[in-house]
């Protein structure tokens, strides 16, 4: 299984589908599924029966996981989608980095 390029609290940009030029941030990143739930995005309405907690039950929107492969990180710098690389910083440790500008990604 290889790395995964997007982290929990990663702004992406979604690439495809429905929901395609929309950005959000990762709220869950999914490993086993190759798959991540992103704020505002891919949004589901759930029926939900009538119990302790909502007496009145009803019909509840909430995010649903995306596939990664439809997902970019977002370039800190730029602003704009972009592939993520790599590299050891000066301590010796592996940190992420923006591909199209450089910039380290936190």
């Amino acid at each position: 299984m290889s790395k995964l390029h997007i982290k929990k609290g990663d702004t992406v940009y979604v690439n495809s589908g429905e929901d395609k030029g929309k950005t959000g941030r990762v709220l869950e990143v999914l490993v086993q599924k190759n798959r991540a739930v992103v704020e505002g995005v891919n949004i589901v309405s759930k029926h939900a029966k009538p119990n302790a907690q909502n007496p009145n039950g009803g019909i509840e929107k909430k995010e649903a996981s995306i596939h990664l492969s439809k997902l970019n990180p977002v370039d800190p710098k730029t602003g704009k989608p972009t592939r993520v690389g790599r590299k050891l910083d000066s301590k010796g440790k592996l940190v992420r980095y923006a591909k199209k500008s450089g910039e380290e990604m936190k």
